[in-house]
């Protein structure tokens, strides 16, 4: 009787926490569901190619987004191009060069630490080090500067561990025609771990591209096309903000927060086909 009640109550437990995980997961769908399609039904007239392609105008904002989607692509490409090198060099030190010991925990506690910092102390900071302390003033490159700092642990920890998921054979094969260390990590093991590196760089342009906080303090608020890094500009979310929070144009508003949406999807979705087709290929 105790083994068959403790069958029972087996059963009874696994099917309760397989009700709880089902309801957190379709609680967790429905209230994405609902906010995605609240924004469609609410911005999904203002997506024309007026609106997009246009500068707005008067004093309500009328008009297109241009200038915005400029600026967010701009900065968004330009700290891509800062966070790349040092993330990847960071990260083949970690993986392929450095002593497994405190230092490296050090780093790896550092970087994770720097993941949690909310994103308004990242603006404080660029504010009070690249705008006022560099003397950057408001500027697409302060802007790019301070996404750098909130995309360096991303692209750090996901290169580290695309660098570590290579197997060892491939360097022994390297090393037994003569390669040396460098020869082998930059022409095999970099190459090999390319598709999850280029993984980890869309997810952290993903979210460069949805910040508002840390561009508002660094880049600053003018509706303008940047062409020099020094050029301030209005991303984005920053003009979803600002149009929502004044009530200026709440129609802009939705239309820009779609479309920002489907920016921020696309690089989730690329990512994610770059990953199944990485796995295709290996399997």
């Amino acid at each position: 009787m105790s083994g068959r009640r403790g069958v029972i109550d087996k059963r009874v437990t696994n099917a309760a926490a397989l009700a709880v995980i089902w309801v957190c997961a379709l609680t967790t769908v429905a209230f994405l569901g609902s906010l995605l399609l609240y924004v469609v039904i609410n911005g999904i007239r203002e997506l024309t190619p007026a609106f997009i392609f246009t500068w707005p105008h008067g004093v309500n904002m009328e008009g297109g987004i241009w200038p915005t989607i400029q600026s967010t692509i701009y900065v968004t490409v330009l700290a891509m191009v800062i966070v790349t090198p040092v993330a990847v060099l960071a990260a083949v030190y970690l993986a392929e060069y450095a002593v497994q010991g405190r230092l490296v925990r050090t780093i790896r506690f550092a970087a994770d630490s720097l993941a949690a910092v909310p994103s308004i102390v990242m603006g404080l900071f660029g504010m009070a080090l690249f705008v006022e302390g560099m003397g950057l003033q408001f500027s697409t490159l302060a802007g790019a500067l301070a996404l750098s700092f909130l995309m360096l642990p991303i692209v750090m920890r996901t290169t580290e561990e695309a660098i570590r998921a290579v197997p060892k054979y491939i360097r022994w094969g390297s090393y037994g025609l003569g390669a040396s260390k460098w020869q082998t990590v930059s022409r095999i093991v970099l190459p090999a771990a390319s598709p999850r590196i280029l993984t980890g760089l869309l997810l952290a342009m993903g979210r460069a591209a949805g910040e508002t906080a840390v561009v508002i303090y660094t880049m600053g608020t003018m509706i303008a096309a940047p062409v020099s890094p020094l050029d301030p500009g209005r991303t984005m979310p920053v003009h979803v903000m600002l149009m929502a929070m004044e009530g200026i144009n709440l129609k802009a508003a939705y239309g820009t927060a779609l479309l920002l949406v489907i920016m921020v999807l696309a690089f989730n979705l690329t990512a994610r086909y770059i990953v199944r087709r990485n796995r295709r290929m290996q399997g």
